[in-house]
């Protein structure tokens, strides 16, 4: 254990070479690693950024996230590993004390991998000697206010490379033209609804495509996931596209936790190739939650608020990370997860405005059935003036048993169940009882719901469940998806007309 962060929770990064190293820079890269080590658990990522995180090492966390918490964040540990608390949490509170909460607000970049494992004492120095305005220290004394901003200017240039050039303003999309169906949905205000469908364990589509002829008349999108919970399935790629040669656009489902940032900008833009507009970006579940053997259990390379950035930038300004041109840009419509109930609604909505920020165009949340607790948090997100700058989508789940209720009660982190819901569900007799009273709860939350002002739509996650969607949309009477509406992204080649 360090002195001011959590313990490292993987060793120290190398350099990937050693050949042009200096005796200067290797004896500066052992002081720093000696001293850093012992203060802040530090990695050598390359590229720190204590001074935006309140002085505590991001990499100590087991994803390595670099731009807040994940959904299973918890005040007394670490999701990953119960013996270690969330190292974001200990940030947040940090930086709460410090009143420097809104500094979290700057997008961090991801790690250089020719930087990491490499002292940064010669990077301060080459950007100090570079740049005109560099803070001279004789003004700490004469002029305080004018060496700070000199001071924040060269280390802002030395954590934010060319490359990514992160920052805390909102980048809304270069258009407002929709590139798809549901994009188009919401511009219109409609109440628009969204299903999930999980991709199969088999090599065949068939189920994907009876649960999208069933789905096509009440839904306007579609959700695949990404081998959620570090468990593989038929990826969403492929789920998605069959689910489009069927007539119900995709939201492709991309997590970062299996991919490097080249294999995200390659999947990205295949997908658009393909037709699928709709990306919902996410960080993924940590490999300690798929089955044995576990998948070597390294940091991920990208967060969800890095992809997000990424793309965005792939999008509007028509270049690649590593600054190659693009000639012809993918055309995203951008989502992210919210969380309402992961940590408290004042630190959720910094990270959902991070994710706003760095370029999420609609939020689907986690499932909703503490009414209350969801206002809280749409009230924080309100506060900072995000509810016009994104759709959002509460999460709605169909219970289907007593059990399962005890089970996201019990042990599905940022799910919050009131006891008297659990309680309905315990007395709800047999399995066609339970099944019953599941219905009648989630139809009692989409009435409130679909009354409530700064919501979009919803997005019903009915697992393995599929069926009760018709139910629910007729029966709470919501709207049904626009058919003339369809029928022009229909005529672009996004949809087919027949199956």
């Amino acid at each position: 254990m360090s002195i001011f962060s959590p313990r490292r929770f993987q060793q120290k990064f190398l350099p990937v070479t050693r050949e042009d190293e200096t005796l200067t820079e290797k004896t500066l890269t052992a002081f720093e690693a000696l001293v850093k080590g012992v203060l802040f658990s530090c990695r050598m990522c390359g590229n720190c950024i204590l001074q935006e995180t309140a002085y505590i090492c991001p990499m100590t966390c087991p994803k390595g996230l670099r731009n807040g918490l994940c959904g299973g964040a918890s005040p007394e540990q670490c999701e990953v590993d119960s013996t270690r608390p969330c190292t974001w949490y200990k940030i947040y509170e940090r930086a709460e004390k410090m009143d420097r909460l809104d500094s979290l607000l700057e997008i961090n970049a991801p790690i250089d991998g020719k930087r990491a494992g490499k002292e940064q004492w010669s990077e301060v120095v080459r950007v100090w000697r570079e740049e005109d305005n560099s803070p001279k220290f004789i003004e700490f004394i004469t002029d305080k206010e004018k060496f700070q901003k000199d001071w924040d200017h060269i280390f802002y240039k030395i954590r934010q490379p060319d490359w990514w050039q992160g920052d805390a303003e909102y980048h809304p999309p270069k258009t407002e033209e929709p590139v798809s169906f549901l994009e188009a949905s919401l511009q219109t205000g409609e109440f628009v609804t969204t299903a999930e469908i999980a991709p199969p364990l088999g090599a065949s589509g068939n189920i994907i495509r009876k649960k999208g002829n069933m789905l096509r008349e009440y839904v306007t999108a579609a959700n695949f996931t990404d081998n959620a919970s570090a468990s593989a399935r038929m990826n969403s790629l492929a789920s998605s596209k069959i689910s489009m040669d069927t007539g119900i656009e995709p939201v492709m489902q991309l997590q970062a936790r299996d991919r490097s940032r080249v294999v995200i900008e390659s999947d990205a833009m295949g997908a658009v190739g393909l037709g699928i507009h709709n990306i919902l970006c996410l960080s993924g579940d940590h490999q300690f939650f798929g089955p044995d053997p576990m998948a070597q259990p390294n940091q991920f390379d990208m967060d969800a608020i890095q992809m997000l950035w990424m793309l965005r930038r792939m999008r509007d300004e028509q270049k690649y990370l590593d600054g190659r041109y693009i000639k012809n840009p993918p055309m995203f419509f951008l989502g992210a997860a919210g969380s309402p109930f992961g940590a408290p609604p004042k630190y959720e909505a910094i990270r959902a405005e991070k994710k706003i920020n760095a370029g999420a165009q609609f939020m689907q949340t986690q499932p909703i059935f503490d009414y209350e607790g969801f206002l809280e948090w749409l009230e924080a997100l309100d506060k900072r003036n995000l509810l016009d700058k994104i759709y959002l989508l509460p999460g709605v789940i169909p219970l289907r048993s007593a059990r399962a209720a005890h089970f996201m009660a019990d042990e599905v982190p940022g799910v919050s169940i009131p006891n008297e819901i659990v309680k309905r569900m315990d007395n709800a007799g047999d399995k066609q009882g339970q099944e019953e009273v599941g219905v009648q709860i989630a139809l009692e939350i989409i009435e409130k719901l679909k009354n409530t002002p700064g919501i979009n739509g919803m997005h019903i996650m009915a697992v393995h469940w599929e069926k009760i969607v018709p139910r629910l949309v007729e029966e709470s009477g919501i709207p049904k998806p626009n058919h003339e509406l369809r029928k022009q992204f229909e005529l672009q080649g996004n949809l087919v007309t027949e199956v």
